[in-house]
């Protein structure tokens, strides 16, 4: 248990300690209500399908996953994670359930058809999410008509 606490404080530090890029000029846009908009969510846990390549170590590219799929994989491998809620549920990472649940009942406009997930250990610029895999998974999720992400974080 010291262990696990210990490597939580290290991962703690390491992040409190990590780069924040700034914008010059960042967007700002009036949204339309939320039970107009169509939401996707991107998620860091490196969930991909079963029948997908893995993420490998430092991989700063996503996947992009179907709003029916359901076989999916964790693919986080960082030792200081506790999988155990995602065992049970994969709503943790994943509430494409709850999204489904909102757009039932008219809170949100509609869920994405396809969502994305990166894997959550990048290198500490994070550069290549930042300038190239990032904009390519908005782009592609704009495509589908997405007007706002849920971020799941990992």
């Amino acid at each position: 248990m010291a262990d696990q606490v210990a490597g939580d404080v290290m991962m703690r530090g390491v992040g409190d300690n990590a780069p924040v890029p700034e914008f010059d000029n960042p967007a700002w846009v009036t949204p339309k209500p939320l039970s107009e908009c169509t939401v996707a969510i991107v998620t860091s846990a490196a969930l991909h399908r079963s029948s997908d390549e893995g993420f490998q170590p430092g991989d700063t590219e996503y996947r992009l996953l179907p709003a029916d799929a359901r076989d999916l994989v964790l693919g986080h491998w960082s030792p200081n994670f506790d999988r155990t809620g995602i065992a049970i549920d994969l709503n943790v990472v994943f509430p494409i359930d709850r999204l489904e649940e909102l757009a039932a009942n008219g809170t949100i406009g509609a869920v994405a058809p396809r969502h994305a997930s990166f894997a959550g250990n990048q290198p500490d610029d994070v550069a290549t999410i930042r300038l190239d895999s990032g904009p390519r998974a908005a782009a592609e999720l704009k495509a589908d008509g997405v007007d706002v992400v849920l971020l799941t974080p990992v």
